[in-house]
């Protein structure tokens, strides 16, 4: 069985630390703890890795933020993979920092890249982990909070929220999304 696991974020290290950029860290944090590699392909970053005799395909899109749907529809006709078999990881505002949400449905919430994934899929029913980064920023401030680097606070605190999501992703493909919920939200 195959999974397309993509990890939402801006390509460029200008981004990199970003809290926009916690997607493209989780899959980082999978592909390291599977001896995955990533490779510059069509739209994106790719490395696909093995887990408990599943194929993970995980993809940072190069398509920046807003065009993430283009990347991930791409992926899920070149490996054949079918919507209920991806997991969109994405950073979120409306949850509290450090908390995860697994979610087989729901609205983009404002969030631009969920929003281009579902005009491209024309559907709001794909699998996505929320990943909290809090609101914790001044009325006008959004855009500056989520491309800002984290904190040293948490910065400390992101290593556990990397692993807490890799696990997150590893029990979805293990033993689905509805058990995963139940362990995670």
């Amino acid at each position: 069985m195959k999974y397309l696991i993509v990890g939402l974020g801006n390509p460029g290290t200008e981004y990199e630390n970003t809290r926009h950029n916690v997607g493209f860290k989780v899959v980082d944090t999978l592909a390291e703890a599977h001896g995955g590699n990533f490779s510059a392909e069509r739209h994106g970053m790719v490395s696909t890795i093995r887990f408990k005799g599943r194929s993970l395909v995980l993809l940072k899109p190069n398509t920046f933020m807003n065009l993430s749907g283009k990347a991930v529809r791409y992926w899920m006709e070149a490996e054949k993979i079918p919507v209920d078999r991806i997991l969109v990881i994405t950073d979120d505002l409306n949850l509290d920092f450090e908390k995860l949400r697994l979610r087989a449905k729901g609205s983009d919430g404002g969030h631009n890249g969920l929003k281009d994934i579902q005009e491209v899929l024309k559907s709001n029913v794909y699998p996505r982990l929320r990943i909290g980064i809090g609101s914790n920023f001044s009325r006008g401030g959004q855009s500056d909070f989520v491309l800002g680097e984290w904190t040293n606070e948490e910065a400390l605190a992101l290593q556990e929220i990397l692993m807490k999501s890799a696990k997150a992703v590893e029990t979805t493909v293990a033993i689905g999304l509805n058990r995963a919920m139940n362990s995670f939200n």
